[in-house]
């Protein structure tokens, strides 16, 4: 369905901007408020020429310098842009694209309304006015993120790996790799798409033009890298595209520069560059000096220094990091990192040897953390988390033991054997690594607790590898139902049973709740509301052995145990003694009552029994426990055949939830 003329109007009124459509003539037709503009339409530029985006624009360069380094490769370039798209045969007014989203490769439908101002377009175009697949693709891009102005500000790698599904490393260059141009040269030739940009200091200091040209906090494409013979000397030189398709580096090697005149003119015919087109030369020297920042997307995780390539087996998980209960930050945070997704890696093989001869004996893998969905969700305030992730070594008496989470306790005893080069605020951090055979646990975190988000884990091994995510299984150490006579109930309980339950001689639930609040209003240590009246009525159907909704001596006798026992539990686990727990004490108090939750299970109890400030009262805690054994004795009974499975119909089912 196509979005009517004046409502499409309405829209880009309000941002000051007009829109027009490309039509299946050799007219761009505007909507019928705007003039008509006359050109000729392009589709896929062959050969590939320079784009820019507007000075009123989103800081986009980073997805201009993508969409640059996309069209050195047909293959890639058509697998985004698929074939058979045109403005004549069977023109319907849509396009599509391909893009590679968190795992998968999605289809995105757009119309042919693009956004103009003063009878241009406004956000991406090619330099020739009558091209238009690169804008139709940049509004593919901005759907799937929500927005144009999502758009705002990135790296370079996050346009290679939609573009592409591989995996992106970055270099320091100020401590890069002896190798680097090595490095540089193979990814070229293996298709690898290229990126760099120098940091800026200060806001101030974005999109500044150094005195050679070069812009300061922009993303450039690197598009070519040659060795050539100057004056007896062998000069390793690299190719830059500045995707605005102007300001050039104008050092040595630069289009007009003198060096070229001491070239073989064969040679420098082959490399010399159109002039301000927005592609340069520079020695590899003065890219190291000059700029700070280099990425390189891999289509395949093959290490460049390796001249083999290797065929690398895959593995991809998601997962979330929750307030409360599975974003507990990094290792900074002891108390609270193990409660974060936890992953085990089995490594048997290690790698075949290298071509140089000179590779550790090892197992090597590619680790790549990606948070999900987080430039669509800047509108609601949030924005790229600092993420990162740690490697731990499964110790020997560990090995082979079923996929159990790993507790606080290992945590604090064992350093990490590996991790992330750095946390750091960008949507995906990865790392290569050669490590023994053995098996090994990767917790992905964000920097600081309690910060929420989804993300991606993707493990690339060159040989066989297990992964599993590790969770515990659900199960529960209940207590055998006492069966007690009256007669061994010590005589002081019973006559304090005579006085609170009246003449019926049974306690009824706001009895029940009178006592338990009056009760727990002594304990001056323990922060809580009171129990509510649904709190006690769970209490009453646990233990209720007759029916009646009423607790008798027996009845009542065994509750106040276990109220006791819970309370005993609450104190040990309120490691601060701030007269609650916090969420993450409460899991370690939930396991030491003997249940054994999964993450997702502790997910929905600290949202039913937690406080906005994640904090558990001494209430909320025994209403939790009650509940959970509850609904474990109600499953046990039904579970007649011990399978782990039941199976009831709609009355049950009603009869189950209401009761419980």
């Amino acid at each position: 369905m196509r979005m009517p003329s004046s409502t499409w109007a309405r829209i880009m009124s309000s941002c000051g901007c007009d829109a027009c459509r490309v039509g299946p003539s050799s007219v761009m037709r505007p909507s019928p408020r705007y003039p008509r503009a006359w050109v000729t339409r392009t589709w896929v530029p062959i050969p590939p020429r320079p784009m820019a985006s507007s000075g009123s624009v989103p800081r986009n360069c980073w997805l201009l310098a993508a969409i640059a380094s996309l069209t050195l490769n047909d293959t890639l370039l058509h697998r985004v842009v698929p074939h058979g798209q045109s403005f004549q045969n069977g023109y319907a007014g849509i396009f599509h694209f391909q893009l590679w989203q968190f795992g998968e490769w999605v289809d995105v439908v757009v119309d042919d309304l693009l956004p103009i101002k003063d009878g241009k377009l406004v956000f991406v175009h090619s330099a020739e006015g009558n091209e238009f697949w690169s804008a139709l693709l940049e509004k593919a891009y901005a759907k799937v993120n929500g927005s144009y102005e999502a758009l705002s500000g990135g790296s370079t790698s996050e346009g290679f790996e939609d573009f592409t599904g591989g995996v992106t490393e970055w270099y320091e260059l100020r401590k890069a790799p002896s190798d680097l141009y090595q490095i540089i040269l193979k990814a070229l030739e293996r298709g690898s798409l290229l990126g760099c940009s120098i940091d800026i200091s200060s806001v101030l200091d974005m999109e500044a033009i150094t005195f050679k040209k070069l812009v300061k906090g922009h993303a450039y494409s690197v598009t070519g890298a040659k060795q050539v013979n100057y004056r007896g000397q062998v000069v390793s030189l690299i190719r830059m595209r500045n995707p605005w398709g102007e300001v050039e580096w104008t050092g040595a090697w630069s289009d007009s520069s003198s060096e070229w005149n001491n070239v073989d003119p064969y040679e420098r015919d082959q490399l010399r560059v159109k002039m301000e087109d927005g592609e340069f030369w520079m020695s590899f020297r003065d890219f190291m000096r000059e700029f700070t920042r280099l990425e390189i997307c891999n289509l395949t995780p093959d290490a460049l220094k390796s001249r083999t390539i290797r065929k690398w087996n895959t593995t991809l998980y998601e997962g979330t990091w929750r307030r409360g209960s599975t974003a507990g930050g990094c290792r900074n945070y002891p108390a609270t990192f193990w409660v974060n997704p936890q992953f085990k890696i089995r490594l048997d093989e290690t790698d075949d040897p290298d071509d140089y001869g000179d590779r550790e004996s090892g197992c090597s893998f590619v680790l790549a953390l990606m948070q999900k969905h987080r430039r669509r969700e800047r509108r609601f305030g949030r924005d790229m988390e600092t993420i990162g992730f740690a490697v731990y070594e499964v110790p020997p008496e560990l090995v082979g033991q079923p996929a159990v989470h790993l507790k606080r306790d290992f945590f604090l005893a064992n350093a990490s054997r590996a991790r992330s080069e750095q946390f750091i605020n960008l949507r995906e951090v990865s790392t290569r690594f050669r490590l023994p055979p053995g098996e090994y646990v990767v917790v992905p975190s964000t920097f600081e607790p309690n910060k929420e988000g989804d993300f991606v884990l993707r493990f690339f091994s060159e040989k066989s590898a297990g992964t599993v995510e590790l969770d515990d299984q659900i199960q529960a150490n209940l207590p055998d139902e006492q069966v007690l006579s009256e007669e061994e109930i010590d005589e002081n309980f019973k006559a304090l049973f005579r006085q609170l339950a009246g003449e019926d001689m049974e306690i009824s639930v706001k009895e029940l709740r009178t006592i338990l609040n009056r009760i727990i209003s002594k304990h001056k240590d323990l922060r809580t509301k009171g129990f509510s009246l649904e709190s006690c009525r769970s209490m009453v159907n646990l233990m209720d052995r007759d029916g009646n909704g009423k607790l008798g001596l027996v009845e009542f006798n065994i509750l106040w145990n276990r109220i006791r026992n819970y309370l005993s539990i609450f104190r040990k686990f309120d490691l601060d003694k701030s007269g609650s727990m916090s969420a993450y004490e409460m899991r370690m108090a939930i396991e030491s009552a003997g249940f054994k939750l999964n993450k997702k299970l502790y997910e929905l109890i600290i949202t039913r029994y937690s406080e906005p400030d994640l904090a558990v009262d001494f209430d909320n805690f025994v209403c939790c426990l009650v509940r959970l054994e509850t609904m474990f004795r109600f499953f046990k009974t039904l579970d007649t055949d011990l399978d782990g499975v039941v199976t009831f119909d709609l009355f049950k089912w009603l009869q189950l939830t209401m009761f419980a």
